[in-house]
C-alpha cells in the first residue's frame, strides 16, 4: 500500500489473484495493495478476508489480512 488511510483494521476486503510462471500474487481490490509473490502451495482458496493490521515503516505500508481458508488435506 502506498498511501495512509486506504485500509484499516477490521475492514472487509476482496482480492484478485494474478498468475506468474512460478507463483501467484494478490491485489486488494480496487488496487489498494499488492502481495509479494506466493508459491503455488500457498494459493488462497478464499477471495474475501478481513484486514487485521496496517503497519507503516521506512519501506512503506504493510497490510495483514486474515482469510477463512479450509484445512489442508493431510491424508496424502
Amino acid at each position: 500500500m502506498e498511501r495512509p488511510g486506504l485500509l484499516e483494521a477490521g475492514q472487509k476486503i476482496t482480492v484478485t489473484e494474478g498468475l506468474l510462471p512460478s507463483n501467484y500474487y494478490y491485489v486488494i481490490d480496487p488496487a489498494l495493495a499488492m502481495s509479494a509473490n506466493i508459491p503455488f502451495r500457498y494459493r488462497l482458496k478464499s477471495r474475501e478476508g478481513v484486514v487485521t493490521d496496517v503497519i507503516e515503516n521506512d519501506r512503506g505500508f504493510y497490510v495483514t489480512a486474515e482469510f477463512d481458508e479450509p484445512e489442508p488435506d493431510r491424508s496424502r
